[in-house]
């Protein structure tokens, strides 16, 4: 049994706040003065998940231990700047005061009344939530909330991003059995693929015409990412149904919503959807911190003029390096480059974001050809820069060794949550 009980067990993680015994730094966080022991160093901590922990990602090897705005510090006390911002989780940045205030306030008073009674946190948050974006109404969820919804049901059709017209096809065709159409404004996973000027609104147009919900996906895109509160906003349009997360928790906590009118949400019956987790008290109070701080420190307008700075420093890099980049593309601080494959070969992105990391920038290669850059919104100008800086110098210098290296080898190529789909495309 006990062998039996050790199997299961896939992964142990802890938490623990303290302020004793630290000293402060940016936004009056502790910052630790003691150095880690050896029995957690990174290789170590690296080598314990990989013997008790089930596949996830494929990770770039180092080891979070610390974090504070767009700054990372490993175990052994090296420090890096953070592109990725857990793909877009962090966009207020790791640890910000406000958010862990708000966390340490209602964790003393309460975490959880579960949806069977009402708490004095969650109605609150849901019409802050529902009145910032102009709906009637929200529904939220915790972590758990899509445990269970698999295999995928027939009767999914696919359909190439950014062509209205496959898209007015299917309609004609099938439009009167088509509940809804859900989409990422920007698509994140498949490489910040930006969709051709007045897609969106040609989308909201046929969805309205064949009586189709419109459902936004705006767990990557929304919440100031893109240089708009919503990815939709650059084309002024509402879709019928949005979905939130990632940033809604500041990176503190795991929280969702959903938000739509009430001709949408009034179908669902008292009794017919429940949630132990969702609309806790704790998570409740997070998410209108973390909306406060992108209010408050004016994260869209932020976003959006530190995003045009850093396209510029990298189309210089790709006016550099043409033969490398293939293309340079992004709105807001939501960026990617894609490299040319027969230039880079055999060299994939995954090498690319080794020696990024070598050099103290965090970045995550989505498919074998692109690198993500999407830092926290509480980035500085010189941290583009350094970034920036990074890039340049790995294609300068890296490139041609691990060019020499990997010679006669072929890329590794990793799975992304696009070649999981396994959908096939509508035709």
């Amino acid at each position: 049994m006990a062998a039996a009980t050790r199997r299961l067990i896939q992964r142990v993680s802890t938490t623990r706040l303290s302020t004793a015994g630290a000293r402060r730094s940016y936004g009056g966080l502790p910052e630790s003065n003691s150095k880690a022991p050896s029995s957690s160093s990174s290789q170590r901590l690296m080598e314990l998940e990989s013997k008790f922990s089930a596949h996830n990602y494929h990770p770039v090897p180092v080891v979070f231990s610390r974090g504070n705005g767009s700054t990372i510090w490993d175990p052994e006390g090296k420090k890096y700047i953070d592109f990725l911002a857990a793909y877009s989780a962090v966009n207020q940045g790791h640890c910000h005061p406000k958010i862990i205030k708000a966390l340490q306030e209602q964790v003393e008073k309460l975490t959880l009344s579960s949806r069977a009674f009402y708490n004095d946190k969650f109605p609150v948050f849901a019409e802050r939530l529902t009145n910032m974006f102009g709906y009637e109404m929200k529904m939220g969820c915790d972590n758990d909330a899509t445990r269970g919804f698999g295999p995928l049901l027939p009767g999914n059709l696919k359909v190439d991003f950014g062509d209205a017209d496959s898209l007015e096809k299917i309609f004609k065709e099938k439009g009167d059995k088509i509940a809804g159409f859900l989409f990422e404004p920007i698509q994140g996973e498949a490489g910040v693929v930006i969709p051709p000027e007045g897609y969106l609104k040609a989308v909201r147009d046929l969805c309205t015409k064949h009586n189709v919900l419109m459902i936004a996906d705006e767990v990557q895109s929304g919440l100031a990412r893109s240089g708009k509160m919503l990815a939709c906003d650059w084309e002024e349009i509402r879709p019928d149904m949005v979905i939130l997360g990632k940033a809604l928790g500041g990176g503190v906590i795991p929280v969702s919503a959903v938000l739509a009118d009430k001709d949408v949400m009034l179908h669902i019956k008292p009794g017919q959807h429940g949630s132990t987790f969702g609309g806790n008290p704790l998570a409740s109070a997070v998410a209108m911190a973390s909306l406060d701080v992108i209010e408050e420190e004016k994260l869209v307008e932020r976003s959006a003029s530190l995003g045009e700075e850093l396209r510029i420093q990298l189309n210089e890099i790709k006016k550099q390096f043409p033969d490398h980049i293939k293309e340079v593309r992004g709105r807001g601080l939501f960026n990617a480059v894609e490299f040319d494959s027969e230039s880079l070969s055999p060299v994939s992105a995954y090498d690319i974001c080794l020696s990024l990391k070598e050099r103290g920038v965090l970045a995550k290669p989505t498919h074998n050809t692109i690198v993500r850059l999407t830092p926290p919104l509480s980035i500085s100008s010189d941290e583009l820069r350094e970034g920036s800086k990074a890039l340049r110098d790995v294609l300068e210098v890296d490139l041609p060794n691990l060019q020499k290296i990997n010679a006669g080898k072929t890329p590794v190529s990793h799975l992304t949550e696009c070649d999981r789909c396994g959908r096939s495309l509508y035709a």
